[in-house]
């Protein structure tokens, strides 16, 4: 059975510190919806309703372009092992890029991750759990280092010719603003 909190609770956020990855859904009005997954040590509870999540370069760069025209986001964390439950957390989310002056405070809050490009700051309005008793259980083997690796390989010169040739605008063609300002 759902349940739903205008907050998180301390065993909630005993819930999010045990997971190992993540997804994170945005949309606009008239785009396709994005679901992403999220691993690495990335995500960050700042308050009972406020996390932040640094985001690392990938392939497309759909979030923020979804974020800075509609900040609706979603967070969902599944239990693969242990007792079975879901959690959803909804609410209104903001990119804050390397050039925002509240990047150096909340980047500070992260060890470096090779390839960092954004961090979500996301506001929370509805936490939500379910049974989540469908969801199959998974070992957890380690995290994949292959991300890191061409981050680091690329360098800062390298992922910022990326990010100018890839991460410019979403698949619906919204800008996502990353090269602003030199990024």
């Amino acid at each position: 059975m759902a349940m739903q909190y205008p907050a998180l609770t301390d065993r909630l956020i005993g819930f999010i510190a045990q997971q190992k990855m993540f997804f994170v859904g945005t949309a606009t009005a008239d785009s396709r919806v994005n679901v992403s997954p999220k691993g690495m040590d990335s995500l960050r509870v700042l308050g009972p309703q406020r996390v932040a999540w640094l985001n690392v370069t990938g392939s497309g760069n759909e979030t923020a372009a979804h974020v800075q025209l509609s900040p609706r986001m979603t967070l969902m964390f599944c239990a693969f092992d242990g007792s079975p439950m879901i959690l959803r957390l909804y609410g209104q989310a903001r990119v804050v890029h390397r050039r925002d002056a509240d990047w150096p405070a909340l980047i500070a809050l992260f060890d470096p991750l090779p390839g960092a490009r954004q961090i979500f700051d996301l506001t929370l309005d509805l936490v939500q759990t379910s049974c989540g008793t469908a969801v199959p259980r998974y070992d957890y083997a380690g995290d994949r280092d292959i991300l890191s690796d061409w981050a680091r390989k690329k360098g800062e010169h390298g992922i910022r010719q990326y990010w100018e040739e890839k991460n410019g605008e979403s698949i619906d063609g919204i800008a996502t603003h990353i090269m602003d300002l030199n990024g």
